[in-house]
């Protein structure tokens, strides 16, 4: 969630030579392999591999992160390799069983407590935009400052690998092939995930581009790094508060109204232009952005009936969800091209998050004219 960042000094500072779509790739694949890689760190969860997912997952986060110090300027093709496929990678190993295993020990308030757990990013995302924006752009320079940002990730991951334990669960009988054929049959989980695909195409655009926005619009410098973090803290509070608002709302009519936030927003952005604009739309997309990352798990999760497929089921519908974060970034950033036409990147972003959002509606709509007993939606 810091990639943001990055994007605005890559930008600006050590990759000038390259547009920001071809730098947006980088933090692109970095969000695709960390969503997508749960393909196969889902079914080694399932299969009792927790432990050994988490500790190679965060050894390859802290590698990466340590090599890329490494490069030049004007080297893309190693941030690209170092921050885009390393970090992905080991972040795709990671992230599905630290959410998952969360299940495993809570029933009653599953999803206020997995609401809970995710909004550890924000938290730490208030702390490392700060962190890196001083360092990159100080006296520390490039090299010293992201090895300075590699020692902290690495002993947050030490701490996380230290302190998280597993319930066993019975190795599941039903093949990662036989859940596939299962979710293929069921028109809610596939209207789900289209939607979270559709949508997440337009979510990364504010996450990568505001603090870049910001400076570009001429607005005070240090005030634009502190852009992210004010979107983070927002989202901290979002991802917090989303599991006792859907206790009385239901998960899926509080992922339709934070959708379609989120999309609303957006288009927005097209407005930013001056110190108070960077404040609402940091506040408010950091909020509901918050709300639905929150949210996306526990969905997955009501929708699973055997707990024992949960984390194959999150691997097949991050897996498809992943291309969305794939090709968002890049695509903004061929709208806005070198003249930085935020009205077109915006609406495009807006819009494909809105027809997102409606997939959750039809949701609503099935569940309603089937009958089916969505109380726990």
């Amino acid at each position: 969630m810091s990639f943001g960042v990055y994007q605005d000094y890559y930008t600006r500072i050590y990759l000038t030579n390259y547009p920001p779509s071809a730098i947006s790739w980088i933090g692109a694949l970095t969000s695709f392999l960390a969503v997508n890689v749960t393909l196969i760190s889902g079914p080694l969860y399932d299969r009792g591999w927790f432990y050994q997912l988490m500790v190679v997952g965060s050894l390859l986060q802290s590698l990466s992160l340590f090599v890329l110090s490494f490069a030049k300027p004007g080297q893309f093709y190693l941030a690209f390799i170092f921050q885009g496929v390393l970090a992905g990678f080991g972040m795709g190993l990671s992230y599905a069983p630290s959410i998952a295993v969360v299940s495993q020990h809570f029933s009653r308030r599953r999803t206020l407590v997995m609401s809970l757990v995710t909004s550890g990013a924000p938290l730490g995302s208030m702390i490392h935009p700060i962190m890196l924006n001083y360092l990159l752009n100080g006296t520390i320079g490039f090299a010293r400052g992201v090895r300075a940002s590699a020692g902290f990730v690495s002993a947050l991951l030490l701490i996380a690998c230290l302190s998280i334990r597993t319930r066993g669960l019975p190795v599941p009988t039903v093949s990662y092939t036989v859940v596939a054929r299962k979710c293929s049959r069921e028109v809610l989980f596939i209207l789900m995930t289209i939607g979270s695909t559709l949508f997440q195409i337009g979510f990364y655009f504010p996450v990568v581009y505001l603090q870049l926005d910001s400076t570009k619009h001429d607005i005070d410098i240090t005030f634009s790094f502190y852009s992210l973090v004010i979107m983070n803290a927002a989202c901290f509070l979002g991802r917090c508060t989303a599991g006792a608002i859907a206790a009385y709302t239901g998960v899926l009519n509080l992922t339709i109204t934070s959708t379609v936030a989120c999309s609303a927003i957006i288009i927005s952005m097209i407005a930013l232009s001056d110190v108070a604009s960077v404040v609402v739309l940091g506040l408010t997309y950091g909020y509901f952005s918050g709300v639905f990352v929150a949210l996306i798990v526990p969905l997955v999760a009501v929708l699973t009936p055997d707990l024992s497929e949960l984390g194959a089921r999150m691997g097949i519908c991050f897996t498809f969800t992943a291309f969305g974060g794939l090709l968002g970034g890049p695509i903004s950033g061929a709208l806005l091209g070198s003249q930085y036409r935020w009205l077109m990147a915006s609406l495009f972003s807006g819009l494909i998050s809105l027809v997102g959002s409606s997939m959750f509606v039809v949701m609503r709509l099935v569940i309603y004219c089937r009958g089916i007993n969505g109380n726990h939606l």
